[in-house]
């Protein structure tokens, strides 16, 4: 697998950016033309893609991040290694994952999951679990 970074532009960090802008072509956003793209690694290296999805009986679509949690899980992987997140309506801007998706991603996450986003001018931001979900509700 290759190397993890500290939110410096490290192989994992670029291939995942890069993985969730491509799929982000794909999103369909009809209504509020903010395409998402996400991408993930699990714990076995492999890689799974998706996108928003809407839907004009609101709110029955769905996000990016849930699209690339599903095909993970559907694919048999059990854990969040690292999930770049990217979306805009024309450029990518910055942009979090929204509450249920952070929920989500916490749920196959542990503390060493990496949330890699694009943050203010492009540059590469890395967050934890954690930080992104602070005082989190678990089952564990």
């Amino acid at each position: 697998m290759p190397e993890m970074g500290t939110g410096a532009g490290s192989e994992t960090e670029e291939m995942l950016l890069d993985a969730a802008r491509r799929v982000r072509a794909n999103a369909y956003a009809p209504y509020s033309g903010f395409h998402v793209g996400a991408a993930l690694i699990d714990e076995t290296g492999a890689v799974y893609v998706g996108c928003n999805v809407e839907n004009a009986a609101y709110p029955e679509g769905f996000c990016a991040e849930a699209g690339a949690i599903g095909a993970m899980v559907a694919g048999g992987g059990k854990r969040i290694v690292a999930i770049a997140a990217v979306g805009g309506t024309d450029e990518i801007v910055p942009c979090t994952p929204c509450g249920g998706c952070r929920q989500r991603i916490l749920e196959f996450a542990d503390k060493n999951t990496q949330i890699i986003l694009v943050g203010d001018k492009g540059a590469i931001d890395c967050l934890t679990i954690d930080e992104l979900l602070p005082s989190a509700f678990t089952l564990k």
